[in-house]
């Protein structure tokens, strides 16, 4: 993360010099642009850290869910400093219309953002392609789903930086053939309903996480699969698995342990089960009751 945040702001510094220079709107929309972003890279360094910090007896699941509240203010970063500075401009720029001056200098400018965001883009499709696997998803599909904020972010963002630097393109390209400064002020508006777009998605998804998201069927057909296969389970009954961070869940079941022990016996069963599942890196903390003879059992 510290590399995207160097990389944006030497992305979002040459925007901004191309943008006073050239005086185009789609270029100065996409300098709000990539100062979102590398604001937004600070919010989720915090995050990233924050999350990680070990549980302690006023959080005995841990700090997990504050990734997806630095991640929330970091989206809610991209809509008003991204989006809502790129569609006021536009504006701006269709009512008081301006000449662009020196189209070479945004060209150079807006090429080279496009090959260091499509760096970044790589190597964030390279982070996504492990989590797509193992849900057994589509990249774009696993990105959505992903309890990893950060990761979801990256790739979001950087995807709609280079359609905005497409857009700029365009927008300075049609300015430049016109010699009328709508096409670039539509241009810049495009770029702050794209960034609004992204923004609103990235925020209702850390809202969903924020209020407690299950975990994936494919996730909890496994887990019943794993308890099952415990010679201690003979059903199970009930299961709720549910995000607590990311790639992090609780998880509370209901189950059957096999044979007719006395009550004590169960309990301690019970306790050393709940040990044993809590020793997996992705489970923040067990809860397991007995099942009632007559509950249905649950299958994977």
């Amino acid at each position: 993360m510290l590399v995207a945040f160097a990389a944006n702001l030497l992305v979002a510094v040459a925007k901004s010099v191309a943008a006073a220079v050239t005086g185009s709107a789609s270029i100065l929309a996409e300098a709000a642009h990539s100062w979102a972003d590398t604001g937004n890279e600070v919010f989720l360094l915090i995050a990233h850290r924050r999350a990680r910090r070990p549980p302690d007896s006023a959080h005995p699941l841990g700090h997990g869910r504050e990734a997806y509240v630095w991640s929330l203010l970091a989206a809610l970063g991209l809509f008003v400093a991204g989006a809502a500075v790129s569609v006021t401009h536009g504006v701006q720029e269709l009512l008081h219309p301006a000449p662009a001056t020196d189209f070479v200098v945004g060209y150079v400018v807006l090429a080279v953002s496009f090959v260091l965001e499509g760096l970044s883009f790589l190597r964030s499709v390279r982070q996504a392609r492990p989590t797509a696997e193992l849900m057994q998803r589509d990249l774009i599909g696993a990105v959505m789903a992903t309890s990893d904020p950060t990761l979801r972010a990256v790739f979001a963002e950087d995807s709609a930086a280079l359609i905005g630097l497409v857009i700029a393109a365009v927008g300075l390209g049609a300015h430049q053939l016109t010699d009328s400064s709508t096409p670039d002020a539509v241009g810049s508006i495009l770029v702050g309903v794209l960034l609004a777009a992204v923004a609103t998605f990235l925020i209702d998804r850390n809202r969903e996480f924020l209020i407690g998201e299950e975990a994936d069927p494919r996730v909890r057909a496994a887990a019943i699969r794993a308890l099952l296969a415990e010679p201690e389970v003979a059903r199970v009954t009930y299961l709720r698995l549910e995000f607590v961070g990311p790639r992090l869940v609780s998880v509370i079941g209901d189950v059957d342990l096999s044979g007719d022990d006395a009550e004590s016996n169960v309990a301690v069963r019970l306790r050393a089960l709940e040990a044993k599942i809590d020793a997996s890196p992705a489970v923040a903390g067990t809860v397991l009751s007995l099942s009632a003879p007559d509950e249905p059992s649950l299958t994977a």
